[in-house]
Protein backbone atom coordinates (compact mmCIF):
# COMPACT_ATOMS: atom_id res chain seq x y z
CA UNK A 1 0.00 0.00 0.00
CA UNK A 2 3.06 2.25 0.04
CA UNK A 3 2.23 3.38 -3.51
CA UNK A 4 -1.14 4.83 -2.47
CA UNK A 5 -1.43 8.58 -2.89
CA UNK A 6 -1.03 11.36 -5.39
CA UNK A 7 2.40 11.84 -6.92
CA UNK A 8 3.55 14.85 -8.97
CA UNK A 9 6.49 14.70 -11.37
CA UNK A 10 9.60 16.32 -9.88
CA UNK A 11 12.31 15.50 -12.42
CA UNK A 12 13.35 13.23 -15.28
CA UNK A 13 16.60 11.44 -16.02
CA UNK A 14 17.40 10.51 -19.65
CA UNK A 15 13.69 10.71 -20.52
CA UNK A 16 14.14 12.43 -23.90
CA UNK A 17 16.67 9.77 -25.03
CA UNK A 18 14.22 7.08 -23.93
CA UNK A 19 11.37 8.69 -25.91
CA UNK A 20 13.69 8.95 -28.92
CA UNK A 21 14.43 5.19 -28.68
CA UNK A 22 10.65 4.61 -28.52
CA UNK A 23 10.29 6.47 -31.83
CA UNK A 24 8.60 9.60 -30.45
CA UNK A 25 9.19 12.60 -32.73
CA UNK A 26 11.19 15.61 -31.53
CA UNK A 27 8.22 17.92 -30.91
CA UNK A 28 6.41 15.31 -28.81
CA UNK A 29 9.65 14.53 -26.94
CA UNK A 30 10.08 18.19 -25.98
CA UNK A 31 6.45 18.43 -24.87
CA UNK A 32 6.55 15.07 -23.08
CA UNK A 33 9.55 16.10 -21.01
CA UNK A 34 7.42 18.92 -19.55
CA UNK A 35 4.04 17.20 -19.25
CA UNK A 36 3.45 18.07 -15.53
CA UNK A 37 2.34 14.46 -14.97
CA UNK A 38 0.44 13.72 -11.78
CA UNK A 39 -0.48 10.14 -10.92
CA UNK A 40 -2.84 8.94 -8.24
CA UNK A 41 -2.43 5.32 -7.18
CA UNK A 42 -4.93 3.29 -5.15
CA UNK A 43 -4.13 -0.30 -4.26
CA UNK A 44 -6.72 -2.74 -2.93
CA UNK A 45 -4.99 -6.10 -2.48
CA UNK A 46 -3.92 -7.22 -5.97
CA UNK A 47 -6.03 -4.57 -7.73
CA UNK A 48 -4.70 -1.16 -8.67
CA UNK A 49 -6.39 1.96 -9.97
CA UNK A 50 -4.05 4.55 -11.45
CA UNK A 51 -5.22 7.96 -12.60
CA UNK A 52 -2.77 9.81 -14.85
CA UNK A 53 -3.28 13.54 -15.38
CA UNK A 54 -1.01 15.62 -17.60
CA UNK A 55 -1.03 18.58 -19.97
CA UNK A 56 -1.95 16.17 -22.78
CA UNK A 57 -4.43 13.66 -21.41
CA UNK A 58 -6.23 12.29 -18.40
CA UNK A 59 -6.70 8.53 -18.18
CA UNK A 60 -7.82 5.99 -15.62
CA UNK A 61 -6.13 2.59 -15.65
CA UNK A 62 -7.27 -0.43 -13.69
CA UNK A 63 -5.24 -3.60 -13.46
CA UNK A 64 -4.80 -6.72 -11.37
CA UNK A 65 -1.30 -7.98 -10.60
CA UNK A 66 -0.25 -10.72 -13.02
CA UNK A 67 -3.16 -10.15 -15.42
CA UNK A 68 -2.46 -8.85 -18.94
CA UNK A 69 -4.20 -5.65 -20.00
CA UNK A 70 -3.96 -3.18 -22.87
CA UNK A 71 -2.61 0.33 -22.49
CA UNK A 72 -1.67 3.14 -24.85
CA UNK A 73 1.05 5.68 -24.18
CA UNK A 74 0.42 9.42 -24.54
CA UNK A 75 1.93 9.30 -28.07
CA UNK A 76 -0.54 6.59 -29.12
CA UNK A 77 1.84 3.61 -28.88
CA UNK A 78 -0.27 0.56 -27.94
CA UNK A 79 1.04 -1.99 -25.46
CA UNK A 80 -0.11 -5.18 -23.82
CA UNK A 81 1.36 -6.61 -20.65
CA UNK A 82 1.08 -6.82 -16.89
CA UNK A 83 2.40 -5.54 -13.57
CA UNK A 84 3.69 -7.82 -10.81
CA UNK A 85 5.15 -7.28 -7.35
CA UNK A 86 8.83 -8.12 -6.87
CA UNK A 87 9.45 -7.53 -3.19
CA UNK A 88 8.45 -3.89 -2.68
CA UNK A 89 8.78 -3.03 -6.38
CA UNK A 90 5.97 -2.91 -8.91
CA UNK A 91 7.48 -4.40 -12.08
CA UNK A 92 5.82 -4.23 -15.49
CA UNK A 93 6.60 -5.98 -18.75
CA UNK A 94 4.81 -4.66 -21.81
CA UNK A 95 5.02 -5.60 -25.48
CA UNK A 96 4.45 -3.04 -28.21
CA UNK A 97 1.67 -4.07 -30.57
CA UNK A 98 3.31 -2.40 -33.59
CA UNK A 99 6.74 -4.06 -33.47
CA UNK A 100 6.70 -6.72 -30.73
CA UNK A 101 9.53 -5.07 -28.78
CA UNK A 102 9.46 -5.10 -24.97
CA UNK A 103 9.19 -2.11 -22.66
CA UNK A 104 10.11 -2.79 -19.03
CA UNK A 105 8.91 -0.55 -16.23
CA UNK A 106 9.48 -0.48 -12.49
CA UNK A 107 7.87 1.62 -9.78
CA UNK A 108 9.46 1.78 -6.35
CA UNK A 109 9.41 4.02 -3.32
CA UNK A 110 12.87 5.34 -2.48
CA UNK A 111 12.83 7.60 0.56
CA UNK A 112 9.88 9.94 0.03
CA UNK A 113 9.90 9.61 -3.76
CA UNK A 114 8.19 7.35 -6.28
CA UNK A 115 10.80 6.37 -8.87
CA UNK A 116 9.58 5.02 -12.21
CA UNK A 117 12.29 3.39 -14.29
CA UNK A 118 11.74 2.50 -17.95
CA UNK A 119 13.97 0.40 -20.19
CA UNK A 120 13.46 0.07 -23.94
CA UNK A 121 16.05 -1.22 -26.44
CA UNK A 122 18.80 -0.78 -23.85
CA UNK A 123 17.91 2.85 -23.07
CA UNK A 124 17.00 3.50 -19.43
CA UNK A 125 15.13 6.54 -18.13
CA UNK A 126 13.73 7.57 -14.77
CA UNK A 127 10.85 9.78 -13.77
CA UNK A 128 10.90 10.82 -10.14
CA UNK A 129 7.71 11.90 -8.35
CA UNK A 130 6.98 13.50 -4.98
CA UNK A 131 3.74 13.38 -2.97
Amino acid sequence: MAFNGTWKIDRNENYEKFMEAMGVNMVKRKLGAHDNLKITIQQDGNKFTVKEESNFRNIDIEFTLGVNFEYSLADGTELTGSWNMDGKKLVGTFTRKDNGKVLSACREIIGDELVQTYVYEGVEAKRIFKR
